[in-house]
């Protein structure tokens, strides 16, 4: 009777345990995925502000940059293709050639 307790015991601890990781993985799942659908609500690097640059990510608004507390931005402007920066390759000069303007 005593080693049917023990065993009794024993079984129900340990499908105790494996129910309780199985729930404690689920629910930390769960707040993980609740936690990225909340970050990529962020609208940052879609605003006209943004610029991209770690030492000032936003001109308006440089400390809440992409964070949690910019999901409500006021300032909030979508970036257009016109806003976006345009920087143009630089033509490389061959100082063995003398400018056009020069041979006059």
């Amino acid at each position: 009777m005593m080693q049917f307790l023990v065993t009794s015991v024993c079984f129900l601890c340990a499908w105790s345990l494996v129910f309780l990781f199985i729930w404690f993985s689920l629910k930390t799942t769960r707040e993980g995925v609740d936690h990225l659908k909340r970050l990529h609500q962020i609208p940052c690097s879609n605003c006209a502000f943004f610029t991209n640059d770690y030492r000032l990510k936003c001109t308006v608004h440089p400390i809440t940059a992409l964070s949690e507390n910019a999901i409500n931005c006021r300032d909030f402007e979508p970036a257009a293709p016109h806003n976006l920066p345009v920087v143009k390759p630089c033509k490389l000069v061959k100082y063995s050639q003398k400018p056009g303007f020069l041979l006059k």
